[in-house]
């Protein structure tokens, strides 16, 4: 195999890269390749030995299979088999150490706000485009296990458990490895990474915003422990607490099969009205930390800090070195090709 060329600029000129060595360039492509290919791995052992679990779920329940043996069948192989294969392949690209530093709650309550618009808004858009390519036969089916799950369950596999691993996966493992060649390449890759991890075209694009937000609350820290407690704030709020403040109404309320009559015979009554105040005080929090979000992201940020990395990639470089590599291609294909087989199913 030949030595592979320096690679040029989109003008054509010869790029000056932080390392002289002729190599480097391809280096750097190696390396993202690689956990391009430790991504795929993980996601390919998950999903076969998940499929391989809820088969054999339904054999011995049928269709009554409950919700924790569900989360089960798929974090028990996630967590216990394939994170730690992919971990095999990971570690050939070596993590260089930074600085820690810590966050003031000055620092962390408003980026936590940020959070909020940023979800809303990217669940809006996977909600629509889900619609308009179903023509509106798809359904979120993470939503409707969590809503018809034990709270318990849901605050320990969708809470605790995922925040923490997927943290320490796509935020440690890939930040780590990739912010040399820049801050801001490494968030995005690690972003969009997490994004189609989920194989769920209705949570991509706020996994995606979401995903930014962690990768630059990690980049600035290097420490775990802030970007886990908000993705496990987010997890707890849209899996324990907005299920309980849903049912403390009538169902008939939300779906409008509730007449005019019944609704006003509650409000005389007041029978059912603790919980709907209940609802709508919890609609008015979310609705101020949703404009708060918006103010803050506006204010905010100009003042979000990046730093130049010690083998930055040059401009034109970018997009070819971090996506244009055999093990991310596959990795893309592999989790493009399962969201859609997901959202005709």
């Amino acid at each position: 195999m030949s030595e592979p060329q320096t690679p040029q600029t989109e003008q054509g000129t010869q790029t000056t890269l932080p390392q002289q060595s002729g190599n480097w360039w391809f280096v750097a492509y190696r390396r993202f390749s690689i956990v391009g290919v430790a991504l795929a791995i993980m996601v390919a052992f998950w999903i076969g030995l998940n499929m391989l679990a809820t088969g054999a779920l339904h054999q011995f329940a049928g269709n009554d299979v409950p919700t924790w043996a569900v989360l089960l069948a798929s974090s028990g192989p996630l967590y216990l088999v394939a994170m730690p294969l992919s971990m095999l392949v990971f570690t050939r690209v070596p993590a260089i150490g930074t600085r820690q530093f810590a966050m003031k709650p000055g620092e962390f309550i408003p980026l936590f706000i940020i959070c909020i618009p940023v979800m809303y808004l990217g669940n809006i858009i996977g909600m629509v485009l889900s619609a308009d390519i179903t023509d509106g036969q798809a359904t979120n089916r993470i939503n409707d296990l969590v809503l018809g799950g034990n709270e318990w369950v849901n605050a320990l596999f969708v809470g605790l458990l995922a925040p923490i691993c997927e943290e320490w996966l796509f935020r440690k493992q890939i930040i780590s490895r990739l912010r040399r060649y820049g801050e801001k390449t490494a968030i995005v890759f690690s972003a969009l990474a997490f994004a189609l991890f989920h194989m769920n075209l209705f949570q991509f694009f706020y996994a995606f915003g979401l995903g930014l937000i962690f990768g630059y609350v990690y980049t600035r820290t290097s420490r775990l422990r802030y970007s886990v407690l908000m993705h496990m704030l987010i997890n707890l709020n849209g899996s324990v607490l907005a299920p309980l403040m849903l049912k403390q109404i009538d169902p008939r309320i939300l779906s409008g099969t509730i007449s005019e009559a019944e609704i006003m015979s509650m409000v005389q009554g007041g029978s059912g009205m603790l919980g709907l105040s209940i609802m709508m005080l919890y609609g008015m929090v979310m609705l101020g930390l949703l404009i708060a979000g918006i103010v803050l992201l506006i204010v905010k940020r100009r003042n979000w800090e990046f730093y130049l990395a010690p083998e930055e990639l040059p401009t034109g470089l970018k997009v070819r070195t971090t996506y244009g590599n055999p093990g991310v291609v596959i990795y893309i294909l592999l989790t493009v090709g399962l969201t859609i087989w997901m959202l005709l199913a």
